[in-house]
């Protein structure tokens, strides 16, 4: 039956576990498509166009700005990055959901521009302890870094509230679980189904030739 695709925001504080949920659920689903950012940033050592990133000139990037071509876009040490919007449009038009790893910043953008087809889910740690202990036990950072992340969790989190589900990662697997679970539920909902009133009509039809 014809589904109408959806946004699924993941967001979190650095250490809670987005990007491990993120590919977990990819790697559960391969329908899934992972919105690919833009960026005026130079391409580095083996990164290819539309696959890690569309690169793009500033002015091609202001240009799709200025034309309502971006979902969300922001300005990171001196570059542009943002989330086109025509591959994120073609994908739930062919009833494929895309699914975003980004900041809250992003995600109150991606809400504005597509509110009925965004479902945003917030992930947080099951403590502030265990979410520096997560950081030093990644072993990519140093302290100065991991104190930076720290200090920036805490307005992060702040933003909970904002987003449709909130996931405390006290276990990965079980977190997983329950992204899982509200992925299924929220392709079940009736107004992501435009072909249930076909299906009931065909139903009806039936009844009366009985």
């Amino acid at each position: 039956m014809a589904r109408r695709g959806f946004l699924l925001i993941l967001s979190s504080p650095s250490g809670a576990g987005k990007s491990s949920l993120t590919k977990r659920l990819m790697a559960w689903d391969p329908t899934l498509s992972f919105s690919v950012s833009a960026t005026t940033r130079s391409p580095r050592p083996g990164e290819v166009d539309g696959r890690d990133y569309y690169f793009r000139s500033r002015p091609e990037f202001e240009a799709m700005i200025a034309a309502g071509q971006m979902l969300e876009h922001a300005e990171v040490f001196g570059n542009l990055y943002g989330s086109p919007r025509a591959p994120v449009e073609e994908a739930m038009l062919a009833g494929r959901d895309t699914v975003f790893d980004i900041d809250w910043q992003g995600g109150q953008q991606i809400r504005q521009a597509m509110r009925d087809d965004v479902v945003s889910i917030f992930i947080l740690p099951p403590s502030i302890a265990e979410l520096e202990n997560r950081l030093r036990n990644r072993a990519q950072d140093s302290d100065e870094v991991i104190a930076g992340r720290m200090a920036k969790s805490r307005d992060e989190i702040s933003h909970w509230a904002e987003y449709d589900y909130v996931l405390v990662n006290h276990d990965l697997d079980a977190a997983e679980d329950e992204l899982k679970a509200i992925v299924r539920a929220e392709r079940l909902k009736r107004f992501r189904q435009p072909g249930l009133s076909d299906f009931v009509r065909g139903l009806n039809r039936e009844f009366e030739l009985r």
